[in-house]
């Protein structure tokens, strides 16, 4: 799903909103989430899942094309790990399928 797709779906549910007042509640949900990673904090949505910051060490790498070895400095990287709502409904719809492929 695309951020305009996102934007329509919330549209469609609730046909009050105008498209410039979604749009907005959009971008400052995920600008919010965005600065509060950039400021390490943690973002917990219950039902859904959590947002952190996973910090790397640094490393040698290689690159792939021309096999030399470069380093790599320390970075920060984005973690997302579902929550566990989020798990059984995804889980929920695969049991379903393989339950009819097994039926039929």
């Amino acid at each position: 799903m695309t951020k305009s797709e996102l934007i329509r779906r919330l549209l469609m549910n609730h046909p009050a909103l105008y498209l410039k007042d979604a749009t907005k509640l959009v971008d400052t949900i995920l600008d919010e989430i965005g600065e509060a990673l950039e400021r390490g904090d943690r973002v917990e949505l219950r039902g859904f899942g959590s947002f952190s910051v996973r910090h790397r060490k640094p490393r040698m790498a290689r690159n792939p094309k021309t096999n030399e070895v470069v380093p790599l400095g320390e970075r920060s990287a984005p973690y997302f790990r579902a929550g566990k709502e989020l798990r059984e409904r995804i889980n929920k719809g695969r049991r379903e399928a393989a339950a009819a492929a097994n039926n039929s």
